[in-house]
């Protein structure tokens, strides 16, 4: 039937539903059109105005079409099904300028969040490239930064004492927690973190003289020839009961075999591989002779003439001799799975992997890692690698709830990790 032998009304309502689910939808993306050419080109942002433009007209048309007209049919909507389509309309332009409002003018808050978690992933750097132009993506990473107070680690502010199990009396509750030995382990204890909007494991070792670094077998300084293990695969190698995430590797596709890693690799003394640094600020990241966490800049040379032992490229530093960072915003790094290791003042050392890209535990940005670190007393802290990578290995299992780029429960090979030996 031709829409000239509707009746008014019949014919209104067709153009208000049409204008209710067309004009909020390309009104919405002509809005989306302006802020950011990556999802909706110049010339397409013409093509939505004009159909934003007759949706509202439609939607204009159908109003007074069923004001003026009159209902011939004998077929009438009924009440439930009346409801449905207007909570769905409803919904449908809430929902809409909503996610808009999001955006756009809500403040810098979410758009800051978007954007610096977004741009630190894989595969969903869309997420802000669909909705903001390279400027102002530039300018939110901009005003998001850690900045290093350019120190290095000062080894004699670390004086080993052996812990007092039997103490009853504690600086706070975070003191306590490291403090109190799990009964028959004099080696680690693991710690469940729990804070508002994420959660993880924190492994206090100790004895540092067991923490070191494991390598892949496939480690290598080409992308050809080289891949990564997972962290369960290099623990078992090395017969260690802890593991982790250590340094980044090259990964120009996203979607390598984790075997080139970024910046010098050192284990056991010797230097493994040495490639091209990352721009992640930070450096060297390792334990001397003396069993003591060096934040440095030093170069590969300069750390095994030193006497560097096991040591691994990364950052930013988040605390060096006691004084953290200054992180401004979130430090530019969003929030998502992260692995940060630290040192106490009395030796021991922390192992940190905070869950992200999850219902209940979104993840941690460099205040938050800063933060935890901070509370169980670590006066040298440094973020490792993370998202997908983000992982903590107990006795041949993963007891962290490592997530992908797709969200799904995985982790990913690496070229080294960090372990801790019997």
């Amino acid at each position: 039937m031709k829409f000239g032998l509707l009746p008014k009304k019949k014919l209104g309502k067709i153009f208000l539903g049409l204008g209710i689910f067309l004009f909020p939808l390309f009104s919405c993306l002509y809005i989306v059109s302006i802020y950011s050419d990556g999802l909706i080109s110049e010339k397409m942002s013409l093509l939505v105005l004009l159909i934003a433009v007759f949706s509202l007209l439609m939607l204009i048309v159908g109003i007074v079409f069923i004001i003026i007209g009159k209902d011939t049919s004998k077929k009438r909507l009924r009440w439930p099904f009346k409801i449905i389509l207007a909570l769905f309309a409803i919904c449908w332009t809430v929902g809409g300028y909503t996610v808009v409002t999001l955006l756009y003018w809500s403040g810098d808050g979410f758009k800051n969040w978007l954007i610096t978690t977004a741009m630190t992933t894989m595969n969903h750097q869309y997420f802000a490239t669909w909705f903001y132009d390279e400027y102002d993506i530039n300018q939110v990473l901009a005003h998001n930064y850690v900045a290093e107070s350019g120190e290095d680690t000062d080894p004699n502010l670390i004086h080993f004492s052996e812990p007092d199990f039997n103490q009853t009396t504690f600086k706070n509750e975070y003191d306590k927690e490291v403090l109190t030995k799990e009964e028959g382990n004099d080696l680690y204890k693991i710690i469940d973190i729990n804070r508002k909007k994420f959660k993880g494991k924190l492994a206090v070792v100790y004895d540092p003289s067991k923490v070191k670094i494991g390598v892949s077998k496939g480690i290598g300084t080409t992308l050809s020839g080289s891949y990564g293990e997972f962290i369960t695969e290099i623990a078992s190698r090395y017969n260690a009961v802890i593991a982790t995430n250590a340094g980044g590797f090259y990964d120009p596709d996203w979607n390598s075999r984790g075997g080139v890693p970024h910046g010098p690799v050192i284990s056991d003394g010797k230097l493994i591989t040495n490639f091209k640094r990352i721009a992640t600020g930070g450096g060297l990241v390792g334990f001397d002779q003396n069993n003591k966490l060096i934040l440095s800049r030093m170069s590969a040379d300069e750390a095994v003439k030193s006497g560097i032992r096991d040591a691994v490229d990364f950052g930013p530093f988040l605390i060096v001799n006691g004084k953290s960072s200054f992180v401004k915003g979130n430090g530019g790094w969003g929030d998502a799975p992260r692995t940060a290791i630290g040192q106490r003042e009395d030796g021991i050392v922390l192992l940190l992997v905070i869950d992200g890209r999850q219902t209940g535990s979104v993840g941690a940005d460099m205040n938050d890692l800063t933060e935890v670190m901070l509370d169980y007393g670590a006066i040298n802290a440094v973020n490792m690698d993370g998202g997908t990578s983000s992982a903590m290995e107990l006795n041949g299992d993963i007891i962290t709830n490592p997530r992908n780029g797709n969200f799904a429960a995985k982790t990913r090979p690496v070229p080294n990790a960090w372990i801790v030996v019997k």
